[in-house]
């Protein structure tokens, strides 16, 4: 049996393959990287079966399928979280979520050599849909975003949908939201956690102390050093500015 590491960081590479040795896997080859295993696989037989990582140094290792059709089973090695991994779950000879237990890696590898056709030698050919599994990781189920927030307004709770605000903004330690109407509400959340939860579409965080939506936006005016400046129709306690590192993002969210 013929077997390859596709992973992007050579200690964990080494690490997979010592657990393998264990189970008595010879690891034939170790890649790092997109560029590297294509041209791997372009010059060399095809192992039996690839232990898969999914981000690479230099992109998603689906990219290698994309230019070698491989017929070699696949275990795939991954950090991502269980929705994508269901995804994996359904295309693939196994998944192993990092950090790899050695009993989930020896039942993976047991799993593999029962496939293995037992009157030939030819490689197990396992058919993979990466295209579904790429979009599955980039949207493993539809996302929902927020679409209203609950303020507490003395002993009363007020709810605010999402076309009423103006912007988000933080202030001495604490977030607010600005609506429509001139008013702030303080709620319990930080920008990083809104960032999350709202829908990038049609929410940017201009910096750290903004997130606007694209509705509110009346005007975009150029300010100094290389930065741009928002107007808002009621909100004026503040300069809504881009900061410089952002403005480049923003003109390409702006379409």
């Amino acid at each position: 049996m013929i077997t390859l590491i596709i992973e992007d960081e050579k200690p964990a590479a080494r690490l997979l393959q010592r657990k393998l040795e264990k189970l008595d896997v010879r690891v034939e080859t170790m890649l790092h990287s997109v560029e590297e295993s294509i041209q791997w696989f372009s010059n060399n037989q095809h192992p039996d079966l690839i232990f898969l990582d999914i981000q690479l140094s230099d992109g998603l290792s689906f990219e290698i399928f994309e230019k070698i059709d491989i017929k070699s089973a696949i275990i795939f090695t991954t950090a991502y979280d269980e929705y994508a991994l269901k995804a994996f779950k359904l295309n693939s000879i196994d998944y192993l979520l990092k950090p790899i237990d050695e009993d989930d890696l020896e039942t993976a590898v047991s799993k593999f050599k029962s496939r293995l056709p037992k009157a030939s030698s030819e490689t197990s050919n396992i058919q993979l849909d990466f295209e579904q599994i790429r979009q599955m990781l980039s949207n493993p189920f539809e996302k929902t975003y927020k679409k209203r927030f609950t303020v507490k307004i003395g002993q009363h709770l007020k709810v605010i949908n999402t076309e009423e605000i103006e912007c988000f903004f933080s202030e001495n330690k604490g977030t607010y939201l600005h609506t429509y109407d001139n008013r702030n509400y303080l709620f319990d959340s930080t920008l990083e956690i809104l960032e999350q939860e709202l829908d990038k579409k049609d929410f940017f965080r201009v910096s750290r102390k903004f997130i606007v939506p694209l509705q509110a936006i009346k005007e975009i005016q150029v300010y100094t050093n290389s930065r741009l400046k928002v107007i808002l129709p009621t909100y004026k306690e503040d300069e809504v500015i881009v900061s410089r590192e952002k403005v480049q993002d923003f003109k390409t969210w702006l379409g």
